[in-house]
């Protein structure tokens, strides 16, 4: 149960959740000291927190009684729903191979890059392509994109939806003809723009609320089918001095977003920063929140420069070999590289 759902005010939701503990079981072994101290409230206030939080406990246990065992699933049928995900395309067919398809569903894919490298850029080409219905051979849902860095470009969206609506146009009078053309709807660009639910996310407060939020919000808008994190890191690099307090929130966010990912079979797409590392008496560059975060994603695709060419590179994933593939950033958004020599390498 979240702390959101407890009878306490707004005032101290929002204590609890500044401080990181979002859910019931992350205050199960705090002292009312130490959350007084943390909270900075009277030992009286935080003996009272944790009344609610220990009613709240023992309600959720009452509820969940007879549920416990609902998840038991096969190996097979594991394996069947597999062969049967759907992937979201990123309108590079270079890149689309190395991912097997494009970006999966009921996953969460970490995207990290330097600056300039085109995250947003697969953003927003992200939340457009989700759209293309199953007749075009797309998912046919609907997007959410989370912008904490206020990057998000509403223009730019409009150039890559003019351009997947011109593309479905030419797919269509290639491919429906006769009596199936008109049955096939080709969606215009105001449709995919109206497609796209848009939050502004000004603090990691906001930003933790939001992700507490959206499974409420999922389950009234059941056809989305990505959500899109611009950036995870933003709110995170900054005023933090407890590291262990910014691990544990981050750690619960990330159990909230594949937790999301696997309930509405939807994909979760979160990009990320870099920054530089020390080792092996040098200083590399390396996606920012730690190693700790790193093992938050199901699949990390680090996105860099070669040359005067960019390639995305398959860092982590289960199921997927690391490979490597170019791309392009062109006015009608990513596309597959106009280089002469491209390849896809695998390692």
């Amino acid at each position: 149960m979240e702390v959101l759902r407890l009878p306490l005010s707004a005032s101290q939701k929002g204590k609890l959740i500044s401080a990181g503990y979002t859910s019931i079981a992350s205050l199960s072994s705090v002292s009312p000291s130490h959350l007084a101290l943390e909270l900075k409230v009277s030992e009286t206030e935080a003996l009272e927190i944790l009344k609610s939080v220990s009613d709240g406990s023992r309600l959720q246990s009452t509820s969940s009684s007879f549920t416990i065992v609902n998840g038991a699933q096969s190996a097979w049928d594991m394996l069947q729903e597999e062969e049967t995900s759907v992937h979201i395309t990123t309108s590079c067919a270079d890149l689309d191979s190395i991912l097997g398809g494009g970006i999966s569903c009921k996953e969460v894919t970490e995207i990290g890059g330097v600056p300039g490298i085109g995250k947003t850029q697969l953003g927003i080409q992200l939340a457009v392509n989700v759209q293309i219905p199953y007749d075009y051979g797309g998912v046919g849902g609907k997007a959410i994109y989370i912008d904490t860095e206020g990057s998000f470009m509403v223009e730019r969206a409009l150039q890559i939806a003019e351009a997947c609506s011109a593309d479905m146009a030419e797919y269509s009078r290639l491919h429906h003809k006769g009596p199936q053309a008109c049955e096939v709807k080709t969606m215009q660009p105001k449709d995919f723009l109206e497609n796209i639910f848009y939050f502004r996310v000004c603090s990691y407060t906001e930003q933790i609320a939001l992700t507490n939020y959206l499974d409420k919000f999922i389950t009234e808008h059941k056809d989305v089918k990505v959500v899109i994190i611009d950036s995870i890191t933003f709110h995170f690099r900054q005023d933090f001095d407890d590291m262990a307090l910014r691990t544990r929130i981050l750690s619960g966010m990330a159990l909230n977003l594949m937790k999301l990912a696997r309930k509405f079979g939807l994909a979760v797409v979160v990009l990320n920063q870099v920054t530089t590392k020390y080792a092996d008496g040098q200083f590399h560059l390396a996606l920012a929140l730690g190693d700790s975060w790193s093992h938050s994603s199901t699949n990390r695709i680090i996105l860099h420069w070669n040359g005067n060419e960019r390639y995305a590179y398959i860092d982590k994933s289960p199921s997927l070999r690391s490979a490597s593939a170019p791309y392009s950033v062109t006015p009608k958004g990513i596309r597959p590289s106009d280089s002469n020599n491209k390849r896809i390498k695998h390692v």
